[in-house]
């Protein structure tokens, strides 16, 4: 762990304490990190800790504002507030990037990765960096930092541990083409509905279920209306952060470079906290009384590897292939 990441980590322990938002100091200029995720998370509160960073690496040039719980807009709206200038710095979630350029959300489909490590290559890989790239000429925001976000599983009323169990299933997915690959893979009903409603969605019935990883599920409080955690692991999910052009151009080299390495930390920061969650949470959601099922993984992974380079794929067999050789 490098020393600016024990100290992001330790800064963003104390912001959480004390519930805190944006920094204090004064900057000339003032970033907005836009999200949609909760001020609890480790990914609000690793970029609060950023904050102080950023000024010291660019003698109070700059800093940064984070606006947690899609406060400045849900996932799209903030995706295209980069380029107007609105918002500056966001996290966003691959396949949302992938409306902009298709062969960037390879990385948020289904099984797409064996595990962890596979993933953990793939973002430190040319091939990540030939994608980014393409996304940068495509919309003129650029890519610094890529967080893990956390494998994704499946919250239900009826356990699920085969795909025939979610044949019918009205399944909430984030609002972007992707995220409906490994529903319809097993015969379930993808519903788009924004992450700010999906709890009273889950609440009222309007559908039946819903997939995020666990440190999601127990920040927004899904488990409170779902009697089942399903570990189908169906996404190795991790978060984009993205500099808006207008911001991007605005900044000298230097002040560039400073602020790709600070987000480059706070994904560490970030990573090194949900990976952590991830390890205690199985026993901490059974000891809420929430059924937390173990599933063979393996007849979902067959059924959604027949669509991987289907009709529904953004990318090319090449860049499928590179992907998979990752070892």
């Amino acid at each position: 762990m490098t020393n600016m990441m024990k100290t992001l980590c330790l800064a963003a322990t104390s912001a959480l304490a004390l519930g805190a938002v944006t920094g204090t100091a004064a900057a000339e200029t003032k970033l907005k990190w836009a999200h949609v995720y909760e001020s609890s998370e480790p990914f609000h509160t690793c970029a609060v800790a950023a904050n102080d960073l950023l000024m010291k690496a660019t003698d109070d040039r700059y800093g940064i504002e984070v606006f947690p719980a899609s406060s400045l807009g849900k996932e799209v709206d903030i995706n295209e507030g980069l380029g107007f200038g609105t918002v500056d710095i966001i996290y966003t979630g691959q396949l949302f990037a992938g409306r902009a350029f298709g062969p960037i959300a390879i990385g948020g489909a289904p099984f797409m990765f064996r595990d962890y490590d596979h993933w953990d290559k793939f973002r430190n890989s040319d091939l990540f960096d030939e994608l980014a790239q393409g996304y940068t000429d495509a919309t003129n925001n650029h890519i610094t930092a890529m967080t893990y976000y956390g494998a994704r599983h499946t919250t239900s009323n009826d356990p699920i541990l085969t795909p025939d169990d979610m044949k019918g299933m009205k399944i909430r997915v984030p609002n972007a083409p992707l995220y409906m690959m490994f529903p319809q893979a097993v015969g379930a009903n993808p519903t788009p509905i924004a992450f700010a409603e999906v709890y009273l969605a889950l609440q009222q019935g309007t559908v039946d279920g819903q997939e995020n990883p666990l440190p999601t599920i127990q920040a927004k409080k899904f488990y409170e209306v779902q009697k089942n955690i399903n570990l189908t692991g169906h996404i190795t999910d991790a978060l984009l952060t993205i500099v808006g052009g207008p911001a991007w151009d605005a900044m000298d080299e230097a002040d560039r470079k400073a602020l790709s390495d600070v987000t480059v930390e706070t994904a560490a920061c970030a990573t090194d906290k949900i990976i952590q969650a991830e390890s205690e949470l199985v026993e901490w959601f059974r000891g809420e009384g929430v059924t937390v099922n173990e599933v063979d993984r393996g007849p979902f992974i067959e059924a959604v590897k027949k669509l991987h380079n289907g009709d529904s794929a953004t990318w090319d067999q090449a860049t499928y292939d590179r992907l998979q050789a990752i070892e």
